[in-house]
């Protein structure tokens, strides 16, 4: 195995439990190494510090698979999915649908798969996990009795590992697939549905809603295939408004109400979600929840100036349609924006509004999306939930 060394004091950050080495730290590395290949990293005195995938293509030049050296990438990559599998069922022993993989929180860097009972969708944004694919495969086959296995990739990650673009089929022929989150199911059709499929990360927090939601006139913006609505009309909303950009996600919706015999009120409207809810407050319309989980606004840092305007008008346009005592649920997906720029904002918007608010409740991703402490790039999700007076 090849050697990569580091500059002087470039290890602190790999000690206190980070994964990843950027360009810059790097002093030298050993002649012909190749994009994808595992490596040891070497500190300024010499001293083994891991094994990781080097890429000289990205400015992510390694990511640390293991504190040890590896003799066996294959033996190593059975084992850290094992574990990952077995703390999924610890916290959800009934189901067999959920995040699997979650990158670097599971030692895996660069490789998120869900499992749809018994289909595998991977994102693959490592070149280092792109070489050893066929592994990946294997095990997920052999070991894990998997009947498909496709990826459905983030071109944007991809771009930055020097990773083309097209989407593979690496074994059986999937079409769709109908799974539960313990309590309400949801069809997924792999050739259209967004990223992998189905946002597990909100699977926890879509729980939560059902305490405030009961007898309530609800609104569920940014709805995709409908989790949070569905979980409000389950225990018995009053009325739900589901609202997305996209007419295909309504449809979902709809064969989501009907999958799970859903017999409330229910409103559809196809638009752009600040659109529509401009014209809701036009027309005085009011609710007593409204939930809005908007797209990631800030994909990138620079970005990140224009992406708190768009927080603060769709944050300040889901308050103007809630009623006294009602309640605004509020996420961001977005990494660049933390969670105190994230509690400002909503808070600045209440307050333009004359609305003092409370904060119930607050959460991360669900327990599929283990965090690491060392890496503040595993918690991205911001979910909140405030009442209004």
């Amino acid at each position: 195995m090849k050697n990569i060394y580091l500059k002087k004091n470039e290890e602190r950050r790999l000690l206190q439990g980070h994964l990843w080495i950027f360009s810059n730290e790097i002093a030298k590395i050993d002649e012909e190494i190749e994009n994808g290949d595992t490596i040891s990293v070497i500190d300024s005195t010499g001293k083994f510090l891991g094994t990781g995938f080097y890429n000289k293509s990205s400015l992510i030049s390694v990511r640390l698979i293991s504190r040890e050296r590896v003799e066996n990438l294959s033996v190593l990559l059975k084992d850290r999915f094992e574990k990952a599998y077995n703390l999924r069922k610890e916290f959800y022993p009934k189901r067999s649908s959920y995040r699997l993989v979650f990158g670097e929180s599971d030692f895996l860097p660069g490789l998120i798969i869900d499992k749809y009972n018994d289909t595998y969708v991977l994102q693959v944004n490592s070149i280092g996990i792109q070489k050893n694919i066929e592994s990946i495969v294997a095990i997920l086959k052999e070991n894990f009795d998997a009947k498909a296995i496709l990826t459905k990739n983030d071109k944007h990650f991809r771009a930055l590992e020097g990773l083309g673009e097209t989407d593979e089929i690496y074994l059986g022929n999937p079409i769709e697939e109908v799974i539960d989150d313990g309590f309400l199911k949801y069809k997924i059709d792999f050739s259209s549905s967004q990223k992998t499929g189905f946002y597990f990360d909100q699977s926890d927090n879509r729980l939560f809603i059902e305490k405030i939601c009961k007898n309530k006139k609800v609104v569920d913006a940014f709805c995709n295939s409908g989790g949070f609505g569905l979980h409000a009309a389950f225990v018995g909303a009053e009325e739900v408004t589901f609202i997305d950009s996209s007419e295909r996600e309504i449809n979902s919706v709809k064969q989501n109400i009907v999958l799970n015999q859903l017999e409330n009120k229910f409103n559809f409207v196809v638009g752009d979600t600040f659109d529509v809810l401009e014209n809701i407050r036009n027309d005085n319309k009011k609710f007593d929840v409204v939930m809005i989980d908007p797209p990631a606004f800030a994909k990138t840092k620079k970005n990140l100036t224009v992406a708190i305007k768009g927080y603060e008008r769709i944050n300040s346009l889901a308050i103007s349609l809630i009623k006294s005592g009602g309640y605004l649920v509020s996420s961001s997906c977005s990494f660049h924006l933390s969670k105190t720029d994230f509690l400002h904002i909503i808070n600045k918007s209440a307050r333009k509004q004359n609305r003092d608010i409370q904060l119930i409740h607050f959460n991360n991703a669900s327990l599929d999306h283990p965090q690491l402490p060392s890496m503040e790039e595993t918690n991205y999700l911001k979910f909140a939930v405030f009442k209004l007076s």
